[in-house]
Formats: C-alpha cells, structure tokens, sequence
C-alpha cells in the first residue's frame, strides 16, 4: 500500500508542477485564457498559480508536508474547475465537449487529492526515503 500511495503522490505532483511549469512558458497565452473565461485579475491570480502548482508539485514529489499541501492543491483544483471549465458557458472558440472532459477529470484528481491528505497516517512514504 505505501508503494502505491508514494507513486500516486508522485505522479499528483507531476500533474502540478509540469502545468505550473507550463503557464510560465506560456504565460501570455494563460493569461488570456484566463480572461476569456472571466477571471478577475488574472494578473494576481496567475503567479499565485504558478507559485501553488510549481512549489506544491515539488512538495508532493518529495513527500514534504503531504497532507496541507494535497489539501492545498485540492482547494485550488477546486477553484480552477469552476473559473476555468465551466463547460456550462459558451465561449467563442472552446470546445464545451473539452470544458466537460476537463471539469470530470479535475473532480478526480480533486478525489485523489483528498484521499492524499488523508495518507499522512501510512508510515512514512518520501521519495527518497532510505527504506
């Protein structure tokens, strides 16, 4: 069990920093993706973003603080599904059928997320533990 909980963690925390990284490299292009779907101040909004998904993928690679930081990551998938893909709005240019696959597979990985912060009491499962 703990092997299976260190990879999910793992692969969770890949989910975020790659994305995190991402909107960095992309950030004029996220930015305005933001403001298609109404997003207020996405110029604030956006480095926090980047900032959650970047330092809170690192933490969960490293099994560091896993439980405030899936909690964390949940509150902000949570946040993001319904600013982000609301497939419920009709957008010039975006797929609804997109916007409804993105919404479902972000309420997994919400899901997985919250049972994550729940894994903090299975015995230590870091990276790079020398078990």
């Amino acid at each position: 069990m703990t092997f299976a909980v260190t990879l999910g963690r793992f692969l969770l925390g890949l989910y975020f920093f790659l994305p995190g990284i991402s909107k960095v490299t992309g950030y004029t292009e996220t930015l305005s993706y933001m403001a298609l779907h109404n997003i207020p101040l996405p110029e604030v909004l956006l480095p926090i973003t980047i900032a959650l998904q970047v330092g809170g993928g690192v933490m969960l690679l490293l099994g560091l603080r896993v439980g405030q930081v899936a909690l964390t990551l949940a509150a902000l998938t949570l946040v993001i599904n319904l600013g982000m893909h609301d497939f419920w709005s009709v957008y010039e240019g975006v797929s609804q059928a997109h916007e409804t696959q993105n919404f479902v597979k972000n309420l997994a990985i919400f899901a997985g997320l919250l049972v994550l912060s729940g894994a903090e009491d299975l015995p230590q499962h870091r990276l790079f533990a020398g078990r």
